[in-house]
């Protein structure tokens, strides 16, 4: 770690935060790591850990990149990645669940590891949740057809349950995000009824079919979730996740070494 961006002499790694995908997934994600760090370390400034931010807001779209109607996102996560790696990081945490799919063409790229987001949800709903072996996922079309959750929570022995492509119920999801009236990217931290009744609706459809719990498969939904009563499940973010870890690796709680970094696609 570069000296000069050195906090307290306890911090070990530097977090190197992809955001801007989109625009407020990084502020969430940075919300709950001071949140979490305070829990921990309340006092004074310097007790929070020393970050790196990228809000790489142009980044085509995630989804539209994989089914072929923009550029490829691959070249531009290799770029920002490679920029907070010359900055200082550590680590790479990218804020965007559908990024994740580029996640084979861009880590080989990166000379330091990009936290998976679904292998570390996958690993802590096994270990905080053992009695939820059924998961239902709530993601953007691109994370659906990528199969993300999937392999990660098979891997660890979970049964996944995904809406299907083309549904009336995924198509609900899809709307909650995307809507450029009332979608949750259209409205920013505010989350407008049209957007919590469709996101509702999908849920009762996972419920139904068995589902214990419900990942917030896209970082949109975490920033909703957040906001919003209950979902009448138990829930996990994986954001929330990925800043636990990623406070715990700042400080040397756990090390780079021995996290499951995107073992479970093979």
């Amino acid at each position: 770690m570069p000296s000069a961006l050195r906090n307290l002499v306890t911090q070990t790694a530097i977090p190197g935060i992809l955001g801007g995908l989109g625009p407020l997934a990084h502020v969430d994600f940075e919300r709950q790591l001071i949140q979490l760090n305070a829990k921990r370390y309340p006092g004074q400034d310097q007790h929070h850990p020393v970050w790196v931010v990228v809000s790489a807001t142009n980044i085509p779209d995630r989804t539209l990149s994989l089914a072929g109607e923009q550029e490829s996102c691959t070249p531009w996560l290799i770029r920002y990645g490679q920029c907070l790696q010359r900055i200082g990081a550590d680590f790479m945490v990218v804020t965007c669940n559908t990024a994740h799919a580029f996640y084979e063409q861009v880590q080989p790229n990166l000379a330091i590891p990009w936290l998976h987001l679904m292998d570390l949800t996958s690993v802590y709903i096994r270990r905080q949740h053992p009695h939820c072996s059924q998961i239902g996922i709530l993601a953007t079309d691109g994370t659906v057809r990528s199969q993300l959750y999937e392999h990660s929570l098979r891997y660890q022995g979970l049964t996944p349950i995904s809406l299907s492509l083309g549904s009336k119920s995924q198509q609900q999801v899809m709307d909650a995000i995307y809507h450029p009236q009332w979608g949750i990217k259209s409205t920013g931290d505010r989350v407008a009824p049209l957007a919590h009744e469709a996101l509702a609706a999908a849920i009762e459809v996972l419920k139904d079919q068995g589902a214990q719990l419900i990942i917030a498969g896209c970082t949109e939904l975490s920033v909703a979730f957040n906001r919003l009563p209950p979902p009448g499940l138990p829930w996990v973010d994986p954001l929330e996740v990925a800043a636990q870890t990623t406070i715990n690796l700042a400080w040397g709680i756990e090390q780079l070494g021995i996290l499951p970094l995107q073992n479970s696609a093979s």
